[in-house]
């Protein structure tokens, strides 16, 4: 499997006005693992800002798709067929209602969700069989629409904890490239750190 390259995609809402929104999890952590490759986003082909190097000692691009995110999947889909990569090559990190904040789950395949950035990339790849790394955002408050909510930003008690949860949202990443899928979700899929405190 080393040698490879991977495409890491994370999904968002591209311009400022979306910055903070919990929908822009996948963003926030792929800008840490630029970060952590020491590279540097560019706008480039596909509508989609890019940064190539290595994580984990694996060959990767990482992916911001620069369309809204319920077109997410074209850039997605430019990216595999220009690097000719498979579905098990592809990580998509998005944000998930249907979890806890500050939780980090990791799978290969299954539906979207109602997630339109992931129901956009299923469509495009015409596949399922691609990992995700799924960041919670929690369920909205009373009856609050979850689609007023995920564009929302996160909370200053949930600001405070983001970036410890970004790192170990990209900890997660780097672990699923290096070690595989189930060694991953080992590690990261015990309780969530923000119920520790």
């Amino acid at each position: 499997m080393a040698g490879e390259r991977w495409l890491i995609a994370g999904l968002g809402n591209p311009g400022p006005d979306y910055a903070g929104h919990r929908h822009n999890a996948g963003y926030l952590v792929a800008d840490e693992l630029a970060r952590r490759m020491g590279g540097r986003f560019r706008a480039g082909k596909f509508r989609a800002a890019t940064v190539d190097g290595r994580l984990a000692g694996q060959p990767v691009t990482v992916a911001k798709p620069l369309r809204y995110m319920n077109e997410s999947g074209g850039p997605v889909a430019g990216l595999r067929t220009y690097y000719r990569l498979p579905p098990g090559q592809i990580v998509v990190i998005h944000d998930e209602l249907d979890l806890p904040f500050g939780t980090i789950r990791l799978k290969l395949g299954g539906g979207d969700n109602g997630h339109n950035g992931l129901r956009s990339v299923t469509s495009s790849l015409g596949s399922r069989d691609y990992y995700r790394v799924r960041f919670g955002i929690g369920r909205p408050p009373g009856r609050m629409d979850p689609a007023a909510f995920v564009l929302r930003d996160f909370s200053a008690a949930e600001r405070k904890e983001l970036p410890f949860l970004i790192d170990r949202a990209a900890d997660a990443v780097e672990a699923l490239i290096s070690t595989g899928l189930t060694a991953a979700q080992n590690a990261f899929h015990g309780e969530s750190p923000a119920a520790g405190g």
